[in-house]
Formats: C-alpha cells, structure tokens, sequence
C-alpha cells in the first residue's frame, strides 16, 4: 500500500498520479503499486513540485512494517536505532512554515496590552 500527501502541487502531477492511485481527499492519494512504480512517480512528483510539500509512506519489510520519503527542505528522514523518524529542526512550528504569525507579537498588541496592565 502506498500513500502520497501533497501540497501546492501542480495540476499535471495529479493528472500523473491519478492514472495510478485513488485520490480519496484533495492532495491525498492511496493505492497498491509496484515498486519501480513508485521510485518513479516519486522522482516525477520531486521533479515537478517546486512550492510544495510531499510525503510518501509505503509498505516495507522492516521493523515498522513501513518507510516514508519526504519532499521538504526542513524536514528530514532520520533511522533512530532501526525506527525511521521525521526530524523536523528546532525552532519551527506550523506559523514559521506557513508564514502566519501569531497574535500578540506586533507592537500596537504589546502597547495595548502595557495599557491594559498598567491601570
């Protein structure tokens, strides 16, 4: 069993990879494939992908019974004593990777909130 997760991938690579998996939610595509297939389709969606992100869990003989590639500059795939892991670096969280800061930080938020505690 293969499983693909995509996002902000363009049109084409869909195209490609609905030939060969069910997409059963938007980015989201599951199927039984060959594994040459697969090396393939992977190659063809890191080729293809340029904003995105893209995460591949398949089945595998190890001690998970599974493995996982990773298509993101920031995040790594990493053997911990036989377990593969996702290393994500310190320092990042979902706002610093989209782009969305939190509330509270600006320096009006900071004024109002000296106002608000000072009277």
């Amino acid at each position: 069993m293969t499983v693909m997760v995509l996002t902000a991938c363009p049109s084409g690579v869909k195209g490609d990879l609905s030939r060969w998996l069910l997409e059963i939610a938007p980015g989201v595509f599951v199927g039984r494939i060959s594994a040459r297939l697969r090396e393939r389709l992977w190659a063809r969606v890191i080729s293809m992908l340029r904003d995105g992100r893209a995460i591949m869990v398949y089945s595998a003989r190890n001690e998970q019974h599974f493995s996982f590639e990773v298509f993101q500059p920031d995040w790594k795939v990493v053997d911990c004593d036989g377990i593969e892991l996702i290393k994500r670096p310190r320092g990042t969280d979902d706002a610093t990777l989209t782009g969305v800061k939190q509330k509270g930080w600006s320096s009006a938020s900071k004024r109002h909130k000296a106002r608000r505690y000072s009277s």
